[in-house]
């Protein structure tokens, strides 16, 4: 693990590092395979918009399952949970990998590979968001409030470093047998190894909720049936941020996904010979993004009300550099300025929403996080759509939204009091029920 990437209090550094590994090898791997796609859907003859649309299907999963498995992970534990996420992930990179190699291999029409790539890239968004809300739930759960901000930071930059990572990566798994799909076999691999170390060396959380207990104090505490529940992003103390972190998602992966067609386009090359310009591009981009959430989030202790504010004002401006792209410098130096936007943006509304919610609500509200990061790739690409036609629109657009989150941002009264303070539902009988399960009851 990173120097930077601390385990929160509470939270041993050796189990903190393999948690750190599972995200770490999952943003690797998809972003890895983001950063190969434009090159294998040029290769293949897949039309651009349909290239970004395979990650549509699994988006649309991945939204739906995710407070599923985050319910899952309340009965049956955080540990279980990620195994069946790393399990989904290498098995969907492995049959991405052979159906990009029929492709390449001309087996079949494109429209086929496509379809075919469509169903194996949903493997991952059915089950491989099950180790999401996990993590998250997992750190939250040994972390206290005040610390709330960094440990989310700290987690997240599993995402940043593994986009640095695995574009770095995936030229290096291009070789002469398996071509483009040897960076999802490359993956696949590592998920096996990251596998293996969670299920014989990461120990269950000792913070499981105790569920009939608590059923009986929440609905004590609501004077109703604790069992209707309504869904988080119904709630008025998330709603906001999840309405916040949408947004921010949808521009940082539209952006991610146009930028490959942008500098294949802008340098006049071959997809392959692109590939490492691409992968240049997306490292400053990871960098800056470690930057914002290793160094300047703990630098300046920034609570989740100035990393709301601060992320979209800078991803604005980074969209903006990136729309007028004089030159080949200039888009990779306004995407880095957008990913360290972003990379202030998300741990923002992710602290943001731990916080408002009690302790039991943490798999709940990580489930919730976990959809909003995942559906946003649906619009994916329209985006790229509007990028062959006015190639400038898509980041113009995007610093469009990222304004108004700004605004959102300033006037919205539970973004506005997002400080890392403890949830004011908590009652003194959840706290002896925490404290208790604490015990190890």
């Amino acid at each position: 693990m990173p120097k930077s990437a601390t385990a929160p209090e509470g939270l041993p550094k050796k189990t903190f590092a393999i948690i750190f590994g599972v995200s770490l090898v999952t943003a690797m791997g998809n972003t890895g395979m983001i950063s190969v796609l434009p090159a294998i859907g040029r290769s293949i003859g897949i039309p651009d918009p349909m290239v970004a649309a395979i990650f549509s299907l699994s988006a649309l999963l991945w939204a739906f399952s995710s407070p599923w498995w985050a319910r899952a992970s309340d009965r049956h534990g955080r540990k279980p949970l990620m195994l069946i996420g790393l399990s989904g992930f290498m098995f969907s990179m492995i049959a991405c990998a052979l159906v990009v190699m029929a492709g390449l291999h001309h087996m079949a029409t494109p429209m086929i590979i496509f379809i075919c790539f469509l169903f194996a890239r949903a493997l991952f968004g059915l089950f491989g968001s099950a180790s999401n809300p996990a993590t998250q739930a997992y750190v939250a759960e040994h972390t206290p409030p005040e610390q709330r901000t960094q440990s989310m930071s700290s987690l997240a930059g599993a995402f940043g470093l593994g986009t640095v990572v695995g574009p770095f990566l995936a030229p290096l798994f291009v070789l002469p047998f398996v071509g483009l799909a040897g960076p999802m076999l490359g993956f696949a691999a590592m998920a096996g190894l990251m596998l293996f170390v969670v299920w014989k060396m990461l120990p269950e959380s000792q913070h499981m909720p105790v569920a009939p207990v608590r059923a009986e104090i929440a609905k004590d505490a609501k004077g109703g049936d604790a069992t209707k529940e309504k869904p988080m992003w119904r709630d008025p103390r998330v709603t906001p941020f999840l309405i916040y972190g949408f947004i921010v998602a949808v521009c940082q992966t539209a952006q991610a996904q146009t930028l490959g067609f942008l500098i294949i386009d802008k340098l006049g090359l071959d997809p392959m010979k692109a590939q490492g310009f691409i992968a240049i591009a997306m490292m400053f981009g990871a960098m800056a993004g470690l930057l914002a959430q290793w160094g300047i989030i703990r630098m300046f202790e920034m609570t989740p009300r100035q990393l709301l504010r601060w992320g979209v004002g800078v991803a604005a401006v980074g969209n903006v550099i990136v729309a007028l792209q004089p030159t080949y410098a200039a888009v990779v130096a306004g995407f880095a300025i957008s990913s360290l936007g972003f990379g202030l943006a998300r741990p923002g509304f992710t602290a943001g929403a731990s916080l408002a919610v009690d302790m039991h609500e943490q798999a709940r509200v990580a489930g919730a996080i976990a959809a909003v990061n995942g559906v946003n790739v649906v619009l994916a690409p329209f985006f790229v759509w509007l990028y062959e036609r006015i190639a400038p629109a898509p980041f113009i657009l995007c610093a469009l939204m990222m304004v108004a989150m700004l605004v959102y941002a300033f006037r919205n009264v539970q973004l506005k009091n997002a400080d890392p303070l403890p949830a004011t539902r908590a009652d003194a009988a959840m706290a002896t029920l925490e404290k208790s399960d604490e015990g190890g009851l």
